[in-house]
């Protein structure tokens, strides 16, 4: 390929006849793996690169009084220890013991105050900031945020979501009215959830490689005309189910074309590193988070729905809460630790917002099957790296855990603190399905301005 055709390659500005003509020739396939990874290389230590989130999605509900706000000494904190961590003042729980190491980058906000206490309701709410109204098809956040951050030179999906929770159902996790062009690319959907069992392949994207016998340029001519027959189908046949099969084709096409596909091949990297993730399935998406805001994606979600394959909601701790929580902790504390190190190694931290949350949190109180409840009233989440000021709580709740006391936070106001943390104004608009705007955030929403660095 010649310095100008890559030139203009690079900035877009091929017309369609020419990239399908030189697609079928096979001048683009064949010569976009040297200049690609250069650009990704280059974008990642841009000082005007744009901000990245990973969400680490706690299906069921965490405890909070078994994680980041332990009450010792009173009857609701149970027979966890709390133990001393690199922030002054901070305390987790005794087994968070790589997290304690790592606090000066944490923030947990230990007044979480929202209503929902029911798994579906209480995860959309959460996950895009508004209850279910009528007609109105909100977004998740995964949605909203990378339609703000995406940029046009990745080839990579803006939103990829690794090992969904298959009992939230679509809500929770669609694009809504942004439309299927911001649904996410879903890695591991369906992968079993025993985190001892894991292999590479489990998080691969599935069906881009070309059929065995088939060469580069014959793939490229197929695609060509299969490009030229989804067009003409579109023009007579238009709406949401052919919009949403185009979307994905081009997607698709446009990962299969480019090396940073290579973005999901985890053997290349080290054992030891993989290791220290840990190997099963979250810590190995953990780890791809990284490797996928490395490549320009900013927004990653990985979800820790169980260890056993006996719940369907993992943290959904309604009975034997603290061998449950203790063996999740043993799951998530050197896989997330592990990420915050990961990030700040290839000098990603300042860029990237990590968000630990579920739906709710759960109750202070112990039932008599030694386990918490679903409890929405005064509960945790915790960000963490680019945006906010790490090494310190925000709220506070009660001696017994049962209120908040200090600092309420709804959910309108997290979205609204993960917005402004990630250079984002959360009172954006996008038109809704029902003909009206619709801001990022509630309008009454405030952000959490002491944490925001």
């Amino acid at each position: 390929m010649s310095r100008s055709l890559a030139r203009r390659t690079r900035r877009g500005d091929l017309t369609r006849r020419e990239w399908l003509s030189f697609c079928a020739a096979g001048t683009l396939g064949a010569s976009m793996s040297g200049w690609l990874p250069a650009l990704a290389a280059d974008g990642s230590h841009h000082p005007d690169r744009k901000r990245a989130c990973i969400l680490l999605w706690m299906s069921g509900g965490a405890s909070q009084t078994d994680t980041f706000d332990m009450k010792p000494g009173h009857a609701n904190g149970g027979p966890f220890k709390e133990v001393a961590t690199s922030a002054t003042g901070l305390r987790f729980s005794e087994h968070l013991p790589h997290l304690a190491k790592m606090a000066e980058h944490l923030v947990p906000i230990r007044s979480m105050k929202t209503k929902e206490g029911d798994h579906l309701r209480a995860s959309q709410v959460m996950k895009t900031g508004y209850p279910a109204q009528g007609p109105i098809s909100y977004p998740t956040m995964g949605s909203l945020l990378s339609k703000e951050l995406a940029s046009p030179e990745v080839d990579l999906p803006s939103f990829v979501s690794i090992a969904p929770n298959q009992f939230l159902g679509s809500t929770a996790n669609s694009p809504g009215f942004l439309g299927p062009k911001h649904a996410p690319l879903v890695v591991g959907n369906g992968v079993p959830m025993v985190q001892n069992q894991f292999n590479d392949a489990m998080l691969k994207v599935q069906n881009l490689d070309a059929p065995r016998g088939v060469d580069l340029v014959r793939a490229n001519a197929r695609l060509g005309l299969l490009d030229h027959l989804e067009e003409d189908f579109a023009s007579v046949r238009p709406g949401i189910p052919t919009n949403s099969h185009r979307t994905a084709y081009e997607q698709a096409v446009r990962m299969m074309r480019s090396s940073a596909i290579e973005a999901f091949d985890l053997g290349n990297e080290t054992d030891q590193l993989r290791d220290r993730y840990g190997r099963n399935i979250f810590g190995q998406s953990c780890l791809l988070a990284r490797r996928l805001v490395e490549r320009g994606v900013p927004f990653v979600e990985v979800a820790l729905n169980g260890i056993n394959g006996s719940q369907a909601f993992g943290w959904d701790t309604h009975r034997n809460n603290f061998d449950i929580v203790k063996n999740l902790c043993g799951v998530l504390d050197p896989a997330w630790a592990t990420l915050i190190n990961d990030l700040k190694t290839h000098d990603l931290l300042d860029s990237t917002l990590v968000v630990w949350m579920g739906e709710f949190g759960r109750t202070p109180i112990i039932n008599n099957g030694k386990g918490r409840d679903h409890f929405p009233a005064a509960w945790t989440t915790v960000l963490a790296g680019g945006g906010v000021r790490g090494g310190q709580a925000y709220g506070k709740t009660s001696k017994d855990g049962g209120g908040v006391v200090e600092n309420p936070v709804s959910e309108a106001d997290l979205i609204a603190t993960i917005c402004h943390a990630l250079g984002i104004d959360p009172m954006d608009q996008n038109m809704s399905n029902v003909g009206r705007p619709i801001r990022i955030a509630d309008p009454d929403a405030k952000p959490i301005e002491e944490i925001l660095s």
